[in-house]
């Protein structure tokens, strides 16, 4: 039997049900075991433990006129949502909510592409559009458009943006991309943000300030409104690709390396995600991926200037992985193993499994995600960090081996820790993750997303002047919410009624 909301009878809660069915369609409101099943975090960290948030319901609007209904009867009943676009985020949590009762606000039926121009290369979108749906609405089209991927691309365009995830490509800064966004607050009022504020905006997806405070990003990874469209800007189809390694042969040489790579990167002459590896392999001790798009011309000099640069370093080595010449047939498409570096969705990524001492591990996996500076002695740092980390928190392996640039000026080690279905296991785990949270913000790092059931953690680490920006966090949230229903905990940002639940979390 799925649990009620916190401070929701029986009959409030049938009650409630049985309004939004009238808002979405009696069948879109799901709330047998077997449906809630559906909305569990299949890689949960408390995995059948009396702890996992179990979900109470989950509703499935179609329109923005449906979501602000169930937005009003939420208020009416004080019963809390969790939206979600299509719950893919696995790693992260899913689809499940922070808090067990909570009803999923299930977006995934609005999957419109509402408008795509090859001509000013944007997108606009609903939340429950894959990017497997808008490359193939492009393709369909016969527009010479890309996309920037993350792995994998089942994922909702518009939810990834929101986590601020990341891509593969020139646009890898994924809500960095976004131009404009539709919003129902938690009032059940539609605002639009940017040049959609004005009526009938011809620029909507052109210019994404307007005029006034910039206000999109309060809507990015927080509980203060549910978007229900949002803009994207897109990277016209290049003329080619490179792919491209280079190798350094000494520990020491990861200064002038890094300082090089960040370099390329900051001036826009590889701005692609790249990624840096080490220890020593058979090519070198540190490994750098890059990636060059654009004209055959442009990328040839892109990438001789590259390599003057680089060549610095004594004993430097330079390979050259593929080179790809678009428009690409279905016959070469096929053979490509990384398809996301081309724009093309795919599951790859799946197949790569989490692997312990050389064996899958089926469980499924979350990941602790630290960003530090782009700087050479910042790697080492955090190498030498996370080793000692790891054995005091006997966790194994030896902590981060390899980093990726996915933003300017900083890098990101991705670290998975396994889901274990074993509660002693599992117990262990979840304290080594939140101690690798509290070390990382010992040394100034914070995470830049986490998993649900650890985004309160992770945002303790922000805790500059008392927790100012967690304060503020809260201002917004009590005037915007004042009852509390979207989203509560999210990101660390509690309602006024369940603070207490937040310091005994704490």
């Amino acid at each position: 039997m799925p649990p009620l909301p916190p401070g929701v009878t029986a009959q409030q809660f049938s009650n409630a049900l049985r309004e939004f069915g009238s808002a979405v369609g009696p069948e879109w409101v799901l709330s047998t075991d077997e449906d809630i099943r559906t909305y569990r975090d299949a890689f949960s960290p408390f995995w059948e433990e009396a702890e996992e948030p179990i979900p109470s319901a989950a509703v499935g609007p179609n329109t923005v006129e449906q979501v602000q209904q169930v937005v009003r009867i939420a208020n009416k009943y004080r019963i809390p949502l969790w939206a979600v676009s299509t719950g893919r985020n696995l790693g992260y949590g899913g689809a499940a909510p922070l808090n067990s009762g909570t009803i999923v606000l299930d977006l995934k039926r609005m999957n419109r592409v509402l408008e795509v121009s090859e001509e000013n290369a944007y997108a606009l979108v609903e939340p429950g559009v894959s990017f497997f749906d808008l490359y193939r609405d492009i393709q369909e089209r016969g527009l010479k458009l890309m996309l920037d991927l993350p792995q994998p691309g089942w994922g909702s365009v518009m939810g990834h943006a929101l986590d601020r995830g990341v891509g593969q490509g020139p646009y890898e800064d994924r809500f960095g991309a976004h131009c404009g966004m539709e919003v129902v607050l938690p009032s059940g009022e539609v605002m639009r943000t940017g040049m959609g504020a004005v009526p009938g905006a011809k620029s909507w997806q052109h210019n994404p300030y307007g005029f006034g405070p910039f206000v999109d990003g309060m809507f990015a990874q927080s509980n203060f409104g549910v978007v229900t469209k949002m803009g994207f800007h897109l990277l016209p189809e290049p003329e080619a690709l490179r792919l491209v390694t280079v190798t350094a042969p000494r520990r020491d040489d990861v200064v002038p390396f890094v300082n090089t790579v960040g370099y390329l990167k900051n001036a826009g002459i590889c701005p692609a995600s790249f990624g840096i590896r080490s220890p020593r392999n058979d090519t070198g001790y540190w490994s750098a991926s890059l990636k060059f798009y654009g004209p055959l011309k442009v990328i040839d000099a892109q990438w001789e200037h590259a390599q003057e640069k680089f060549s610095a370093i004594a004993g430097v080595r330079f390979q050259e992985d593929a080179l790809y010449r678009f428009p690409l047939s279905p016959d070469a498409i096929d053979g490509i193993p990384n398809k996301n570096v081309l724009g093309i969705p795919d599951l790859a990524a799946f197949g790569q499994g989490f692997v312990r001492d050389g064996r899958p591990h089926g469980y499924g996996h979350y990941f602790f995600a630290p960003i530090i500076p782009m700087t050479g002695e910042a790697m080492l740092e955090a190498q030498d960090v996370f080793e000692q980390a790891f054995k005091q928190l006997e966790l194994p392996g030896r902590g981060p081996v390899g980093f990726t640039g996915w933003q300017r000026r900083s890098l990101i080690s991705l670290i998975s820790l396994p889901v274990e279905h074993d509660t002693g296991k599992a117990q262990k785990n979840r304290e080594a993750f939140r101690g690798l949270m509290r070390i990382a913000g010992e040394h100034g790092w914070g995470v830049y997303r986490a998993p649900v059931v650890f985004m309160p953690d992770a945002m303790e680490v922000y805790s500059y002047n008392n927790h100012a920006l967690r304060r503020f966090h809260e201002t917004v949230k009590d005037a915007l919410d004042p009852n509390g229903i979207l989203a509560p905990g999210k990101c660390g940002i509690w309602p006024r009624r369940l603070r207490e639940a937040r310091e005994a979390r704490a």
